[in-house]
């Protein structure tokens, strides 16, 4: 009785473990199709021949990800009052996601157009998914729970990175391409059931949503966004979101690339960067946090910033060394790959922190994913611009421009530690 009291209602969503346990999962299925994305899909292209400038063009399928504050308001706008404000969205969603891949599983060879126009498509399911889950994680989480909400939001975004970019990858020496798709489609497929049995608390379903002047999203979006820049050290912190990653993302398109070019094999690949590289992600993301509770978000994301620095050089120093025809170790490989996911993690984490904390929470979902947007922005031309720049000057020319980005990071550091105490936090400013 008690057990279908629990299943029959929302009991168990709305205790402490049950929403962790609940918003882990959503982010979780987030985090497959980018994983395979970033993962699996460079692999699979490097193999069949694909040139390294069109690798690196192949970032553009995450589009939707960069697009979202687009449509974001119309999610918080256009319900159902009978599935619940964000359950409305997080269901077709999560079933667009399992057509997807489902339908990627039958027709992967059908040739490269029909698997990247899928692999839009996930992106766009999860992106939108995205919108949804946030605006739940606002509804559910009590001030005090913060702090591992996000937590729960990291480790599942990149625990479903790891999987449908690692361990399926490494997995596909015997499961084959097919069964990659079939696998991510099931995982969703259970996520997608607990959902079903999920019922938004009262008091979450009938917050308020925007009103219907209110719902032209890029008119919403851009007084979001003039917000963000009205406040305190707002133009600071939108050029250190859409700069921070910059260096990374443009070494991290093209290390894969390089390891095949290097000598190693796709399930190495997908073992030592997919699964081993996203476990030391999800490491150095709890550090990350860690940091910020106990020294300060500005303090985590300063140290944070300077170590990341050192494996994106340590990238560098491999391709030196492919270069110069020493070829490259595995031991090595494997210790560069592991540290830049660990320090890339902990940066991740201390600067969406800082995010959280000058967000609206008037626009709570909203104002998130404007910043979010920003921080995608910033970091895409890089990534699209990768494989032009290894393809015309080499690989080593490349991890050197990417290393002088991610110092080049380090002089936004001191105004933002000024604009910092004087920025209020959460502020709650009119919407008109």
């Amino acid at each position: 009785m008690a057990s279908a009291r629990i299943w029959n209602q929302y009991d168990w969503a709305v205790s402490r473990y049950g929403k962790l346990a609940l918003l882990w999962a959503l982010y979780f299925v987030q985090g497959l199709p980018f994983g395979y994305q970033v993962t699996a899909l460079p692999v699979m292209l490097r193999e069949r021949g694909v040139s390294l400038a069109a690798i690196g063009a192949a970032s553009v399928l995450a589009a939707p990800w960069l697009l979202k504050p687009l449509w974001a308001p119309l999610v918080d706008r256009y319900v159902s009052k009978r599935l619940g404000r964000r359950r409305s969205w997080i269901l077709p969603m999560q079933l667009g996601l399992l057509l997807t891949m489902g339908a990627a599983a039958v027709f992967h060879a059908a040739g490269l157009t029909v698997l990247l126009a899928l692999v839009v498509l996930m992106n766009l399911f999860a992106a939108t998914l995205d919108i949804a889950v946030d605006g739940l994680a606002i509804d559910l989480l009590s001030e005090r729970d913060l702090g591992v909400g996000n937590t729960a939001q990291v480790v599942g975004y990149k625990l479903g990175m790891l999987t449908g970019g690692g361990l399926l990858l490494w997995a596909s020496q015997w499961i084959g391409s097919r069964g990659l798709f079939f696998a991510m489609a099931a995982l969703v497929a259970i996520v997608l059931l607990v959902t079903v049995r999920f019922r938004e608390p009262p008091e979450a379903a009938d917050s308020a949503a925007p009103t219907r002047g209110e719902t032209s999203s890029l008119r919403l979006v851009l007084r979001t966004l003039k917000r963000s820049l009205d406040q305190p050290g707002g133009v600071v912190l939108l050029a250190a979101v859409a700069s921070y990653k910059l260096g990374e993302s443009m070494a991290d398109a093209m290390f894969k690339p390089f390891a095949i070019d290097a000598g190693f094999t796709g399930a190495q690949i997908g073992l030592w960067v997919g699964s081993w590289g996203m476990a030391f992600s999800i490491a150095g993301s709890a550090l990350g946090g860690l940091l910020a509770t106990k020294r300060g978000i500005m303090r985590a994301l300063i140290v944070t910033a300077v170590l990341r620095a050192v494996p994106v050089a340590g990238e560098w120093w491999l391709a030196v060394q492919h270069g110069s025809g020493a070829g490259v170790s595995a031991t090595g490989f494997i210790i560069v790959t592991c540290a830049e996911h660990f320090c890339g993690g902990a940066l991740t984490t201390a600067m969406f922190a800082l995010m959280m904390s000058r967000v609206d929470k008037r626009v709570g979902a909203t104002h998130y994913t404007v910043l979010a947007a920003v921080e995608v922005l910033g970091k895409t031309p890089a990534a699209w611009l990768s494989g032009v720049i290894a393809q015309a000057a080499g690989y080593s020319w490349l991890f050197a421009l990417a290393t002088l980005l991610s110092l080049a990071f380090l002089l936004l550091l001191p105004p933002l530690v000024r604009t910092q105490h004087s920025s209020p936090q959460h502020q709650s400013a009119p919407m008109g």
